[in-house]
């Protein structure tokens, strides 16, 4: 709640800023548009496909950002010892490090990207519900990497004290997401497929939906998301045996 109070605490800031995030959605999307209109295909994907593409990595990069929000806020807590006020306290100090801060002005781009998924499927052709089912579960799994990515962040920023670079070095990866990954050629296609996950996170998804992807990239993609987690925790819990409190 107080997180929602300071992002509306000037009105006309919030206006603003939540035009801008407007303005700047529509415009990629109307560029996607005109290049995916002027050509037969883009990666052997069409119209249709590219934009449930571009639908797709917006919600797996905006509801990372509204929800952990706290991540970008993180450093200062290590620098100034309030880090230790919660560790102190009766709850998962990983949770409040990733949950602590949201940001309610990416709710806007979220509920417009769900609303315009509607007719982005139906634009597609046949769907089966298999295909839905798969779509929801690779969802699933893609914000569990971005979980581990931001658990991966707030570990760094125990030992390192950095966090804005990583953060954003994340965002420019994801960004890569916007259109499917399959137009990338080799090495840098396999790289942010299966070392830097963000083919799984941004395009297997809308993949699974259209029914193109293959049984043994669904199983690795999962795998993949299991294991960054898994690493993830690890990293948090090294992390936090090598801090020092600001009382030591």
């Amino acid at each position: 709640m107080a997180a929602t109070a300071n992002n509306f605490s000037s009105r006309f800031a919030a206006f603003i800023l939540i035009v801008g995030k407007l303005i700047r959605f529509f415009f990629f999307f109307i560029f996607i548009f005109l290049i995916a209109s002027r050509t037969r295909a883009i990666g052997g994907y069409n119209l249709s496909q590219i934009i449930f593409f571009f639908l797709t990595y917006q919600l797996v990069d905006l509801i990372p950002q509204a929800f952990m929000r706290e991540v970008y806020r993180f450093r200062g807590y290590v620098v100034t010892g309030d880090f230790d006020y919660i560790l102190l306290r009766p709850f998962s100090p990983l949770f409040r490090s990733l949950f602590g801060w949201a940001d309610a002005l990416d709710i806007p781009l979220i509920i417009i990207s769900v609303i315009l998924l509607v007719p982005a499927i139906m634009h597609l052709g046949a769907v089966s519900t298999q295909g839905v089912l798969l779509y929801l579960l690779f969802l699933g799994n893609a914000m569990l990497i971005a979980l581990s990515f931001h658990i991966f962040v707030v570990s760094l920023a125990i030992l390192t004290t950095e966090v804005d670079n990583a953060i954003m070095f994340y965002r420019d990866l994801t960004q890569m997401g916007r259109v499917p990954v399959d137009i990338y050629r080799e090495p840098l296609r396999g790289f942010i497929t299966f070392v830097i996950p963000v083919g799984i996170m941004m395009t297997v998804p809308a993949k699974a939906l259209m029914g193109l992807l293959s049984f043994g990239i669904g199983i690795i993609a999962f795998g993949l998301g299991i294991s960054f987690f898994v690493l993830s925790i690890v990293a948090w819990r090294y992390a936090l045996r090598q801090y020092a409190s600001a009382s030591s």
